[in-house]
């Protein structure tokens, strides 16, 4: 018997379940009007589990609690124990979209930055949706080199220790070139004499926040 081609189109509904910090800037209660941008966070790989404290250690989580005026809506989710941003993608656009409902979000200015295993989801969530992220930073990470061409339009600001030995420094350049060679809007800062932490410098700079407030969608 010859084969015969068939097609299956069927709905299927599925449940994520995500913890994660939020953080309000100062002044967003006295104005319900006017709208604040927001930054999603993507921890590493040793904060994942079920302690959202955890979470708090590094980067933009951290920040938010040394300088409550951060002026950002600072979304930081927690990944599950054994599991990797590349499979909670659902789960974070889920909480995006959730956080954008909700609160006073300023749609133009979405930002995405992560770290280690962050890094490496910063860029597979932003490769997978750039219409969602004005800008975004990946520290010390890396992706997938047949996708970055779709971060052609998304502003990029990559960061990486020269003595990285958890991550090589090659995994940002092969990115980063990747994207140059597609004509996008990328640059690379490499500390010299940094190893893995490459994002306790990063996230101190008041620098990276404007930048990140310099953009927005068209």
């Amino acid at each position: 018997m010859s084969q015969s081609a068939h097609q299956l189109e069927k709905q299927i509904v599925k449940t994520v379940q995500v913890k994660y910090l939020l953080h309000l800037p100062e002044g967003y209660e006295q104005d319900k009007k006017m709208k604040w941008p927001l930054v999603l966070f993507l921890h590493g790989a040793g904060e994942r589990g079920d302690d959202i404290q955890k979470v708090k250690v590094h980067g933009i989580p951290k920040i938010a609690d040394l300088n409550p005026s951060l002026p950002f809506i600072a979304v930081s989710p927690q990944c599950s124990e054994d599991s990797f941003w590349n499979a909670e993608k659902d789960a974070l656009l889920a909480l995006l979209d959730e956080i954008m409902t909700s609160f006073n979000v300023d749609e133009k200015r979405v930002y995405l930055t992560g770290l280690s295993m962050g890094g490496y989801g910063t860029w597979e969530l932003a490769s997978s949706h750039p219409e969602k992220f004005a800008a975004i930073v990946p520290i010390c990470g890396g992706g997938n080199l047949n996708r970055v061409q779709s971060l052609v339009n998304t502003p990029v600001w990559a960061f990486h220790g020269a003595k990285d030995e958890v991550v090589k420094l090659e995994e940002s350049e092969k990115m980063v070139h990747a994207l140059q060679a597609c004509g996008g809007n990328v640059k690379l800062t490499v500390y010299p004499d940094a190893e893995h932490d490459s994002w306790t410098e990063t996230y101190a700079n008041p620098e990276l926040y404007s930048w990140l407030l310099g953009h927005s969608l068209a």
